[in-house]
């Protein structure tokens, strides 16, 4: 019940007392607020940051000028197919790697497939979703791998060359007919003694990982 001469109150708080009627208007009004359960409001300072805007739409009319198929730059050629087709011994159906855009001597490569409806597993793979089998795209990254130690700095042998091993291998996402499959490989080490070279692999379509895996490449002699 309200207290006599004060503003209602059906409970009075811990936090809050009672403000007298006969108080003087002139004083301040007090409240006794304790800091365990009191909630404190107050004022956002104004930001002192200013945000320009600008009217300039010259650049955006710049680029609807430009045509789409012009916009954006082809991949670069390091190693064309022919290049390719010299270091690699797989051929049709099984060679499947396309372009190498970017290579260092017995450290890396990045090369891409172009994922194509033509390709002969889409028929089997699936008739009405045409999607890449992952062993297929573990083969072509092995590929882009076998073009980092055939290289005669590493001593690879075209001739004895062989995908060893697979481990850590994840498929992030499905690659469809019309994507362009960009593949690195790194080596990461490399046992001469054993023939044995230890590789990094990351598959993207753009910018979205869709394969990942390590691989174990075994490196013969050449037969005499």
């Amino acid at each position: 019940m309200a207290a006599p001469n004060s503003i209602f109150t059906t409970a009075p708080s811990r936090n809050l007392a009672p403000i007298s009627l006969h108080q003087s208007l002139s004083s301040p009004l007090s409240l006794r607020i304790t800091k365990s359960n009191s909630v404190a409001f107050r004022p956002k300072p104004r930001s002192s940051s200013l945000v320009f805007c600008s009217t300039d739409e010259s650049n955006t009319a710049a680029e609807k000028e430009i045509p789409i198929e012009l916009r954006y730059e082809a991949y670069p050629t390091v190693m064309d197919i022919n290049q390719i087709r010299e270091i690699l011994p797989h051929r049709f159906p099984f060679l499947l790697v396309d372009r190498v855009i970017e290579y260092t001597a017995g450290e890396s490569a990045v090369a891409i497939k172009n994922v194509t409806i033509n390709d002969n597993f889409f028929p089997g793979h699936f008739p009405e979703r045409p999607i890449m089998p992952g062993v297929l795209m573990v083969e072509a990254m092995a590929q882009v791998g076998g073009i980092v130690m055939l290289n005669p700095e590493v001593g690879g042998s075209k001739s004895n060359f062989f995908f060893a091993g697979v481990d850590k291998v994840r498929f992030r996402k499905p690659v469809i007919a019309g994507d362009t499959l960009v593949m690195r490989m790194t080596l990461v080490k490399l046992q001469k003694r054993f023939g044995i070279a230890k590789m990094e692999g990351k598959a993207y379509v753009g910018n979205t990982l869709v394969c990942e895996g390590e691989f174990l490449m075994a490196m013969g002699k050449e037969e005499e």
